[in-house]
């Protein structure tokens, strides 16, 4: 048996509208995870866990047309879990379902990635890995991460991160952001940024949010 992580692109059919607003689509959240899901047949469902002004994020919800139900089960000031029941195409169903072929095991979480990316990891044997990469469809793209222990791509962290993210990290660095003690603030990587210290600190944020999660594989 092997462990294989590896990120998807799912466009058009494959990633529906409400995929694409979890992965980067809505400013409310700051993360989004797939933790739970049951696609078997219709009615599919989904359990969530979202980072961020959640509560802002629940009129898209109920305006969503292929969720039929949900709920918001809170965990903390800007933590919840998300319920959600409804209809999902047969095109993102059948991707779900490629990676449950025979001995295969998806390990939760699915990563939603703000370049409208998802990353996670699964189990199985040699044969059954190559034949679940060879059968995404020619439009989905897919890179493979890490096979087992050893890392792929040895940038793939950073490579989660958006361009914007990236440059504020990079600008953060450059100034002493990061220095201990800290020799500058959110306001002057705005500066470098051009842009308001709020939006600078949200983009450091969320990188660093996503770094942690990367080294720690969760």
């Amino acid at each position: 048996m092997k462990r294989v992580r590896i990120t998807l692109d799912p466009v058009g059919e494959y990633a529906p509208p409400l995929y694409r607003r979890l992965a980067g689509g809505a400013p409310s959240l700051d993360r989004a995870h797939i933790v739970n899901w049951n696609v078997a047949a219709p009615p599919t469902a989904f359990l969530l866990w979202l980072r961020g002004d959640y509560r802002r994020f629940e009129p898209e919800l109920e305006a969503s047309r292929n969720v039929d139900e949900y709920e918001l089960l809170p965990l903390a000031d800007r933590e919840c879990h998300c319920f959600l029941e409804g209809a999902v195409a047969d095109a993102a169903r059948l991707l779900f379902e490629n990676f449950t072929r025979g001995s295969l095991i998806t390990v939760p979480p699915i990563v939603c990635n703000d370049d409208g990316t998802n990353t996670f990891s699964f189990i199985g044997t040699d044969a059954d890995i190559q034949n679940a990469i060879e059968g995404v469809p020619d439009g989905v793209g897919v890179t493979v991460e890490a096979v087992g222990g050893e890392t792929v791509a040895p940038k793939s962290a950073v490579g989660q991160l958006s361009e914007r993210q990236r440059e504020a990290v990079e600008a953060a660095l450059e100034i002493g952001y990061y220095d201990v003690p800290r020799e500058a603030t959110a306001a002057d990587v705005a500066r470098e940024l051009d842009c308001a210290t709020a939006t600078a600190a949200e983009h450091l944020q969320k990188a660093e949010s996503k770094l942690i999660e990367a080294l720690l594989e969760r």
